[in-house]
């Protein structure tokens, strides 16, 4: 009767996984019990050798297979998985935003754990157990789908979207650091926090390959797990005009609740001449105007972010501005129609400039050939992050954040350090385990 109800149970997943209107089902969770020692009553044994396929509906991605150990009688806690490379595990589910629960640990030994959503989402910092110790740790998964809700249209992807770990129908997991160890998984819908939507470009969206990184996959890990799930919808490359037409915006506002928020940062890419060029003080503002409206009507929150400066110093050490009046035509928008506004471009001078012009390579992808399989050449890219720069940067939107009057300062975590551009912590105190995705090809965008 038992393998009955868990094939059964699969059955409605697989069935929930494929449905456009999966962000409606609510009440299922998911229990996982990893390791090959006697299984947890309610969960679904995992063992290394299950890798992922549709019928199963979850289990191992790429990379190397984890190995198993029983280090304990404890049903749940006694068995885990560990390796000495990252590990993915996906498992299929439906649309819509999840509360994570994870089992970190070893009743015999110790670890260390940092645990990424998705495409390199930060969910988890470095985490470790004394000996013998476990600890329950847990976070918030925003899980989205191509198709729009409600409708008979997809977003407009772009070819290297199609091998991203989002868009997938899935929730990925990934367990990367010096000794990660999992002993378990639970997996619950949550349909009350609001959800902070982040539409942007490669500055800002969930870049799936290491050295490149932006502050919208490090924003997650600022915030209370449960009360608030970031939903990063930004692409590289992207700009207000491109962002609309291909249907990412109202794939995001057919998912909007009441009380959620959108944040925005576009400007890099807007500024070039094309089809998608926009004027500052002229159609820059009349097109963020328009997505404020679709957001209100939406009884959704707008928040205006400024774009970042490039890398560019001047003879004496000071940034020299290459956005033009972009900066300026939105913090005058913000003004006149009373939106909140996080001004990352005004703490990104500061930040850089305190760097200085050697030191702040650090926080941008500069690295010799021959750091990264296949890097025949010097990277050299003064406009996208490394991992340490892109967490600099949401450090400065959080701080941001903090003196918005947004009640979604009130979920940030508790004991956050405030954080001076002036006197930023140096990149060799920053910790960041590098996952198994690489490439060499720089993100659209510059």
């Amino acid at each position: 009767m038992k393998n009955i109800l868990i094939l059964f149970s699969s059955m409605v997943l697989l069935v929930l996984g494929n449905s456009s209107h999966a962000q409606k089902v609510v009440g299922r969770s998911w229990k996982f019990d990893f390791g090959n020692g006697a299984i947890s009553e309610g969960y679904q044994q995992v063992l290394p050798a299950h890798k992922y396929n549709k019928s199963r509906g979850y289990g191992f991605l790429e990379g190397k297979e984890p190995q198993a150990f029983n280090h304990g009688k404890d049903a749940l806690k006694g068995d885990f998985v560990s390796s000495d490379r990252p590990f993915f595990f996906t498992v299929d589910v439906p649309e819509g935003n999840y509360d994570v629960k994870v089992v970190l640990g070893d009743p015999k030994g110790t670890s260390s754990t940092t645990v990424r959503a998705e495409n390199r989402r930060l969910m988890l910092d470095k985490t470790t157990t004394k000996y013998a110790r476990q600890v329950e740790k847990s976070f918030s998964v925003h899980v989205r789908y191509p198709e729009i809700a409600r409708t008979d249209r997809k977003v407009r992807l772009k070819s290297r979207e199609l091998d991203y770990l989002h868009w997938d129908h899935q929730l990925t997991l990934e367990f990367n650091g010096d000794a990660p160890k999992l002993v378990s998984i639970e997996i619950s819908p949550n349909t009350k926090a609001p959800t902070v939507f982040l539409a942007g470009n490669s500055t800002v969206v969930d870049q799936a390959y290491e050295p490149w990184a932006a502050w919208g996959q490090m924003f997650p890990v600022f915030f209370k797990p449960g009360k608030v799930v970031i939903a990063n919808h930004a692409e590289s490359g992207e700009t207000f005009k491109a962002f609309r037409g291909e249907g990412r915006l109202d794939n995001i506002l057919s998912l909007m609740k009441p009380g959620d928020y959108l944040f925005m940062e576009f400007a890099h890419n807007d500024q070039k001449p094309g089809g998608s060029h926009v004027a500052p003080f002229t159609t820059y503002q009349e097109i963020i105007r328009e997505y404020i409206a679709a957001i209100r009507e939406k009884g959704g929150i707008p928040v205006l972010v400024t774009s970042m400066h490039r890398r560019r110093f001047d003879k004496e050490g000071k940034i020299i501005n290459t956005l033009e009046e972009y900066p300026e035509a939105m913090r005058q928008l913000a003004e006149e129609d009373g939106i909140a506004l996080i001004d990352l471009n005004a703490m990104s001078k500061v930040l850089y400039e305190a760097w200085g012009e050697e030191y702040s390579k650090k926080a941008f992808v500069h690295f010799p050939a021959g750091t990264f399989e296949g890097q025949t050449q010097d990277f050299a890219d003064d406009t996208h992050f490394s991992t340490y720069g892109a967490y600099q940067l949401a450090s400065c939107v959080v701080e941001g954040l903090k003196a918005t009057n947004l009640r979604l300062k009130k979920y940030l975590k508790k004991g956050l350090p405030s954080y001076d551009p002036e006197n930023p912590p140096s990149f060799e105190e920053f910790y960041w385990p590098l996952s198994t995705r690489t490439s060499i090809i720089k993100p659209d965008g510059d």
